[in-house]
């Protein structure tokens, strides 16, 4: 963590983290501060980027998307232009909600979502497997969501950065 990050920050953080609809008044009375500093220190953490945006969190069911997968994928070669038009390329599908470089048995990790098997089995077959550069992949289907992402863990209120 930047070494600036003082314990109303951590405090800050956490309460968005887990209502990034709070009014900066009902903010400022979560972490117990006046609203002008609270809302001076929220513009200043955006600013540093590390407030870098808010949204809503939806429940993949209630929306129809059903299935949860992560594929493992390799590519054919390992040059920077074939990695960046095999990234370019997953930009633009909707279905991935996450991809990843990674280390290991392969290259990158694609968080995918779908309405059912039989639609993730298509955007498998007819989009996946054709992406530039693809030589194999590899699904692992979610049966159950243990532990979503909730946000990203914060050290305890009382800490300070270098610590």
């Amino acid at each position: 963590m930047p070494d600036t990050l003082a314990a109303s920050d951590v405090r800050i953080l956490k309460a968005l983290q887990e209502d990034g609809r709070l009014s900066n008044q009902a903010l400022s009375g979560t972490v117990g501060m006046s609203a002008s500093p609270c809302w001076r220190r929220v513009r200043q953490l955006e600013d540093e980027g590390i407030i870098q945006r808010y949204m809503a969190v939806l429940g993949r069911r209630e929306i129809g998307l059903g299935v949860l997968a992560f594929i493992r994928v390799k590519i054919d070669s390992h040059t920077e232009a074939e990695a960046e038009a095999f990234a370019s390329a997953v930009m633009k599908l909707d279905c991935v909600v996450a991809c990843y470089s990674i280390a290991g048995d392969a290259d990158f990790l694609l968080q995918v979502v779908s309405q059912d098997l039989d639609t993730y089995s298509d955007f498998a077959m007819s989009v996946v497997r054709r992406l530039p550069g693809i030589k194999e992949m590899q699904t692992t289907f979610v049966l159950k969501e243990i532990k979503p992402f909730s946000g990203l863990p914060l050290p305890a209120e009382n800490a300070r950065r270098g610590r």
